[in-house]
């Protein structure tokens, strides 16, 4: 990995049984033939907290530090899942998605600490304001204006009333490696939450 870049980003990783009923959702939701939506394998979800884009290889050590002082002081703590929704909304979605509930007080915490200590590494904080979820589709962008809200209507009727639980224990360093048949993502580095 000498010269080469990682697409990276900073998230916590799903427990199995979620990923499975992430599955289940989504094939309910698929067998409504919407074409135009481009689903996220359930086995590359997860709760991202920063995205980096890519780095460097000589910096992924640089990185890997930061992860290690952030997760300190933070004891481990427990997410659970929330209401389906969409970005910017059901009208005119272009990202459908699951929301996140439990201790959110603590995981914007934990996501501030990551920010603030990878600042000084070259990675800028985000404007926008952290908004806890999991991507579970993207409406491409030739849906009509019609087909978004009417997908954004399904969206709306479909009730996902089963609570996962996520307890965060640790967060990871994933790379993400774009290739024809979708992105592989591998875990470089997994920091534990050591308050």
């Amino acid at each position: 990995m000498n010269n080469e870049q990682a697409r990276s980003f900073i998230a916590i990783e799903l427990p199995q049984e979620l990923k499975s009923g992430l599955l289940k959702l989504q094939a309910e939701l698929k067998s409504s033939g919407y074409t135009f939506v481009k689903w996220v394998a359930p086995e590359g979800i997860h709760l991202t907290l920063k995205f980096l884009g890519n780095i460097p290889a000589q910096k992924v050590d640089e990185v890997i530090r930061a992860l290690v002082k952030a997760s300190e002081e933070i004891l481990p703590f427990q997410l659970e899942t929330a209401d389906l929704g969409a970005f910017p909304n059901l009208n005119r979605p272009n990202v459908f998605w699951l929301g996140i509930g439990g201790d959110v007080a603590k995981l914007s915490i934990l996501q501030k600490r990551v920010d603030d200590v990878l600042e000084p590494k070259g990675f800028p904080k985000e404007k926008r304001a952290f908004a806890p979820h999991l991507t579970l589709a993207r409406i491409r962008e030739t849906a009509s204006p019609q087909s978004r809200r009417d997908f954004g209507e399904l969206i709306a009727r479909t009730k996902f009333e089963v609570r996962y639980m996520i307890k965060v224990t640790s967060i990871s360093l994933i790379r993400s490696q774009l290739l024809p048949g979708g992105a592989v993502y591998s875990r470089l580095f997994e920091a534990t939450l050591s308050g």
